[in-house]
């Protein structure tokens, strides 16, 4: 059986010698211990640039959010860290993931089974959390053979992740593409990253999806302990 190089974890290569990918993944790994998130955020640039945005101060670190976005992780990198110590002594109730656009040398197939791959880790590992997983965003001005590309991964996305429990597939593409099918240079300033305005557009279903199980595992966990003041204690 062939391996799948997208499922295959393995750390990013050191190429500019500055070590700065493994000091993030460290420096994460000792947030895993330190830190109690209700949510965590794991992927790409796409995820890492989103805390540096007013929505994220203004929306997302109100829900008591972490953020593990690395610049440049393909799903193979984020699967590593996954497995070395970044979902450790954590137990958030929603994860956030988004990675798949920087496998550039993979098939969609390969690209939507490293997706899987990480999925399946989160949930083995974090079996309390629901997992919400991100629609990889267009990207280039025009249609490209790798928006084209990223577009089958979401639509296998769509089939894979059916069959896996507590898995949500969120669709944060809509808005993102003009009627002409080309990217606005105020969404993606450079047709891959996004603006303010972009993460606006990018933010608003993934806002909205973590606002309503956030409330329904609020709503929940006072419904039992209304139950438990209701049981009779013995005298």
């Amino acid at each position: 059986m062939t391996t799948n190089p997208a499922a295959t974890p393995v750390p990013v290569e050191d190429v500019q010698g500055d070590r700065r990918w493994m000091d993030m993944h460290e420096h994460y790994v000792r947030e895993a211990h330190e830190k109690e998130p209700e949510v965590l955020f794991v992927g790409d640039s796409l995820i890492l640039q989103l805390a540096q945005t007013q929505i994220w101060t203004e929306k997302f670190e109100p829900m008591h959010c972490l953020n593990f976005g690395c610049g440049g992780d393909a799903t193979q990198h984020v699967l590593w860290r996954l497995q070395n110590g970044e979902l450790k002594n954590l137990a958030p109730k929603v994860v956030v993931f988004l990675a798949g656009t920087n496998n550039h040398g993979h098939t969609a197939e390969q690209v939507a089974g490293g997706i899987e791959a990480c999925v399946r880790t989160i949930v083995q590992q974090q079996p309390q959390a629901k997992v919400l997983v991100l629609t990889i965003p267009p990207r280039g001005h025009q249609t490209n053979p790798l928006r084209v590309k990223n577009e089958e991964v979401n639509r296998r996305m769509a089939s894979l992740l059916q069959s896996i429990p507590s898995v949500q597939l969120v669709d944060v593409c809509q808005g993102l593409l003009q009627s002409d099918g080309t990217i606005n240079h105020n969404d993606m300033y450079d047709y891959l990253h996004l603006t303010s305005s972009g993460y606006a557009k990018f933010c608003e279903p993934l806002y909205c999806a973590l606002a309503e199980i956030l409330k329904m595992q609020d709503a929940t966990a006072l419904a039992m302990d209304a139950a438990d003041n209701l049981v009779e204690t013995p005298d």
